[in-house]
């Protein structure tokens, strides 16, 4: 479990790091240049994603609660509309003009979903983590950039293109979701 919590604080954290100390982000985007500062952002995260998948496969999970729910038609709609709005966050559809935090709000959808289906000790860790960071973010995000009054352009097409890689994706991962993750999203 040590490595799974290790790679969630190290993901939060930088992460969080340029919303809670913008000015140190600026002086340290200046002294390594902005691609270099990239660059070791991205290496940090690699680092936490692959702490948090060899934390997960490590972590011998114990009960916290039990879950109001098992896997069906509920949670698969909240981690496809996750999906949805995840995508929708990367293109110009409606989706993103009327939802602020798309991705955000994906993640959170996403994680509820494993909440309400798993009750061990690291499902709690990674999502309830994942949760609080991404509602962590729309709040510092909201802070830092203000009330947004332009709307930007929109396209429904782009719409259909965020549903379509979402529902693409939700397909994918649910096929091999077995041998990825060792537990089904599909009810016994």
């Amino acid at each position: 479990m040590t490595l799974l919590i290790t790679g969630l604080a190290l993901w939060f954290v930088a992460h969080a790091f340029p919303a809670v100390a913008p000015e140190k982000r600026e002086v340290l985007q200046q002294k390594l240049g902005r691609q270099p500062y990239r660059g070791v952002f991205s290496l940090i995260i690699l680092a936490a994603l692959l702490l948090i998948i060899f934390g997960w496969k490590s972590a011998v999970p114990h009960a916290v609660y039990v879950p109001p729910m098992g896997p069906g038609l509920l949670s698969s709609a909240l981690v496809l509309a996750g999906l949805v709005l995840f995508f929708a966050s990367q293109v110009s559809g409606h989706i993103k003009r009327t939802t602020r935090h798309p991705q955000m709000l994906g993640t959170i959808l996403w994680a509820v979903a494993h909440l309400l289906t798993n009750g061990d000790s690291r499902s709690v860790a990674l999502f309830g983590t994942l949760a609080v960071w991404a509602l962590f973010e729309i709040v510092m995000i909201n802070r830092r950039d203000g009330t947004i009054t332009e709307t930007p352009a929109a396209s429904g097409k782009y719409d259909l293109v965020a549903i379509v890689i979402g529902g693409v994706v939700f397909a994918i991962v649910g096929h091999f979701h077995v041998q990825l993750f060792g537990v089904s999203p599909m009810p016994v």
